[in-house]
């Protein structure tokens, strides 16, 4: 079934006759529109593609199935035309991307019942088809070439910063169009930081560094964690490497269809506790990836939705220590038929430069 098929379906048991898209990363899922204007409005029967001069020769190529229709003035003045022309009665719009302001634009021109939505396009986002894996495989394994690239020249020295920007620029020469995020080089105590941005901190002899990153590839991203040590690091950062791994290790051996998001964070978060380190680790075991770094399903203590083939998770378990350093080690899962397809290939046992 199409992508604009699902989302008809949905629509019915929503009881709405149109769809208002206005979220940039549920365009380009729906119209592979790559362009940073434009709006769309899918009727049980039609599908629009509403945008100005600059862009309606790109969504002709891009938005096949639409029918482009070009703004030349305010751009909701264009979609109250077509709700008018089609008679629709009840328009959903998606809540969580439209403001105040503009809900109250579209209660004056807009002649159908304006209906909230929340999540449609988003949970059918959360099962990736053959083509979508095909490509975040891809960018996962720009990221595996670029750890590869900076094991080979982070040393003492060094400042967080460097390497973060050496890590970015070196996946853009593979063909990265972006980073996923800011990239995290966080080195030494900072390694207890889960979200030490990179700073300009010097990595010194003895530091762990605990670097978590990734790519945008075709408009899907990548995300992996990395500890290593530079140099031969305390006995304690070793005992929390070697629980850590375990953690992560025990949460590919159960991942798969049919266990929800909170049984897959137990697994990691009952381990990590059982040696006395449950306080220590204190964000979820994981999350979704595709067009957004962070998109359903989720892995944590709340993620009750179980687990279905074609969703891609990552498995992130941590243990941080103030005033002594952490460790996170991060792969990126594919849920299959009947467990799971790890699409990180980075080494993960304790690399010691």
């Amino acid at each position: 079934m199409s992508r604009l098929n699902k989302i008809r379906e949905s629509m019915k048991k929503r009881n709405i006759e149109a769809l208002l898209i206005t979220s940039s990363y549920n365009l380009r899922y729906v119209s592979n529109f790559t362009g940073t204007t434009g709006l769309s409005l899918i009727t049980l029967e039609k599908a629009y593609f509403v945008t100005d001069f600059r862009y309606t020769e790109q969504a002709a190529s891009q938005a096949i199935g639409f029918e482009i229709v070009k703004n030349s003035g305010p751009v909701y003045d264009e979609v109250a035309r077509l709700v008018k022309k089609d008679k629709i009665s009840r328009m959903g719009f998606e809540q969580d991307y439209v403001s105040f302001s503009t809900f109250e634009l579209l209660e004056q021109i807009i002649s159908s019942e304006l209906i909230p939505v929340s999540n449609l396009i988003e949970e059918l986002r959360e099962v990736k088809d053959s083509s979508e894996i095909k490509i975040i495989k891809k960018a996962c394994s720009i990221s595996d070439v670029a750890f590869s690239y900076i094991l080979g020249i982070i040393k003492p020295g060094m400042t967080e910063i460097e390497v973060a920007n050496l890590l970015d620029f070196h996946m853009r020469s593979l063909g990265a169009t972006g980073v996923s995020f800011e990239t995290i080089v966080a080195s030494g105590i900072r390694s207890a930081m889960p979200h030490g941005v990179a700073s300009q901190k010097l990595i010194e002899t003895g530091d762990f560094v605990t670097i978590d990153f990734g790519c945008y590839y075709k408009g899907y991203v990548s995300d992996m964690t990395r500890t290593i040590a530079i140099g031969e690091p305390d006995a304690k950062l070793k005992e929390i490497y070697a629980i850590t791994l375990e953690a992560q290790l025990k949460v590919i051996d159960v991942a798969k269809p049919g266990i929800s998001g909170s049984e897959l964070d137990a697994i990691a978060r009952d381990h990590i506790a059982s040696y006395g380190y449950g306080e220590a680790f204190g964000h979820s075991t994981g999350h979704g990836i595709g067009l957004e770094i962070h998109e359903g399903p989720n892995v944590s203590k709340l993620a009750t939705k179980k687990f279905v083939e074609g969703n891609v998770i990552t498995n992130e378990p941590g243990i941080y220590l103030p005033g002594i350093g952490g460790v996170r080690i991060e792969d990126d899962l594919v849920i299959t038929s009947s467990g799971n397809e790890v699409i990180v290939h980075s080494p993960k046992e304790l690399i010691i430069l």
